[in-house]
């Protein structure tokens, strides 16, 4: 019988009664590969050290393998729910996984308003599911190469003609064809990179509460960094006299110097005299409060957070990066290769996503166009008779025409 096929005898997992316990955690190690999923006893997973030991050996950064971490515990807690050993998964518990993330209540929402203004209900997010199933199978797949766990992946895999991987052979000057999805892959609905329109921008920007802050959103904005890009910036990295900043760009590392608007760094100056620094630190970006130290995500996303709670919105700070594209691909002295570079998207499909413009510009537009349709069709209607009074052709008898009526 196949390790994934089930008798009639089995009785169908109900996963809506399945309490998922929150037991492990993803710590932080001394050793390689500095993060590990704990189990109940307090003890690091072997085969996931193993595997995120080969992630960093294949040239992942610590946040893909810190990602990667979470998205194995969620599984282990899973499996651990219906009492069965990783290496014993089929696909049935795969299936049953991808139902649980998708109608159970998500732990990590629901105390707080989604982007929309409501608040978040449900399970998992289509995107979450989907990268939690390609951390599955990328981890089935190199326990199996290692001679470890099951002997088919329980994860299944989209494949095209003659069992092979879709887009193997992909021409890369030919767009990619569009395939059926692989089972258990969620749809992903269209949405469009959400940014600031620029009186919600100046309201934003009023309320932010230090200079730091406040030169913080100005790169942001006008040089479209990523949030752990801009963070990671030291004093070395900022050209004042070019009017640039060096970031390390996320995935490649790489260095790349960006240009910024002549605000962000007035406000970058102003920073900068009020700023107390310790001896020897070279962050930019530093805490307002002692001891002063360099400032992380976390702390800023506060900040946004504190701002937020002000103004009633939800903006991110991956909004503001999209803000920043947004401006760049509306300005037609900027080329769309021009932006992508700034962007540091790897396709220039990315960045022709934000071609489509904010759905208010659009409603605007199309109500500006209903009143110029108003307009013609107003000058032309005929005058409304007179009411009351002489009547109109009595008026021209007597005056010698309509022109002449006072």
């Amino acid at each position: 019988m196949d390790i994934n096929e089930r008798t009639e005898d089995d009785v169908p997992r109900d996963v809506s009664m399945l309490a998922v316990p929150r037991v492990g955690v993803v710590a932080t190690i001394d050793e390689l590969p500095r993060v590990a999923v704990m189990d109940a006893a307090g003890e690091p997973v072997p085969a996931i050290s193993d595997f995120l030991n080969t992630l960093l050996a294949s040239g992942a950064s610590p946040g893909s393998v810190r990602s990667y971490a979470l998205a194995l515990l969620r599984w282990w807690r899973f499996l651990a729910a219906v009492e069965v050993p990783w290496t014993h998964a089929t696909r049935v518990e795969v299936r049953d996984f991808v139902l649980w993330m998708r109608f159970v209540a998500n732990p990590t929402v629901g105390a707080s308003p989604s982007r929309s203004g409501g608040v978040n209900r449900g399970g998992y997010a289509p995107a979450t599911i989907n990268h939690n199933l390609a951390v599955l199978r990328s981890f089935y797949t190199d326990r199996i190469d290692a001679g470890h766990g099951p002997l088919v992946n329980p994860v299944p895999e989209a494949l095209g003609r003659g069992g092979q991987r879709l887009d193997t052979h992909h021409n890369p000057m030919q767009p990619f064809e569009r395939h059926r999805r692989a089972p258990l892959r969620q749809k992903l609905p269209t949405r469009l990179p959400r940014s600031l329109p620029d009186h919600l921008f100046d309201a934003l920007f009023a309320v932010l509460g230090s200079d730091r802050d406040r030169a913080l959103v100005a790169f942001y904005v006008s040089s479209g960094a990523r949030a752990s890009e801009l963070l990671g910036v030291d004093l070395d990295r900022v050209d004042v006299g070019a009017q640039r900043i060096g970031v390390h760009r996320k995935g490649s590392g790489r260095l790349q110097w960006l240009p910024a608007s002549a605000d962000a760094f007035v406000w970058l100056r102003l920073y900068q005299q009020h700023q107390q620094r310790p001896d020897g630190e070279r962050a930019l970006w530093l805490t307002l409060r002692a001891p002063h130290r360099p400032l992380t995500y976390p702390a800023l996303r506060r900040v946004l957070q504190r701002a937020n709670d002000q103004l009633d919105t939800h903006w991110t700070l991956h909004d503001l990066r999209h803000t920043a594209a947004h401006r760049m691909t509306a300005d037609p002295a900027l080329s769309l290769t021009d932006v992508q570079w700034v962007m540091g998207h790897a396709q220039l499909s990315t960045t022709q996503l934000y071609l489509r413009p904010r759905e208010e510009e659009v409603v605007a537009r199309v109500l500006e166009h209903h009143q110029q349709q108003r307009r013609p069709a107003a000058a032309t209607r005929p005058a409304a008779p007179l009411t009351g009074g002489y009547r109109p052709e009595v008026l021209r008898a007597l005056l010698g025409g309509a022109g002449d009526v006072r």
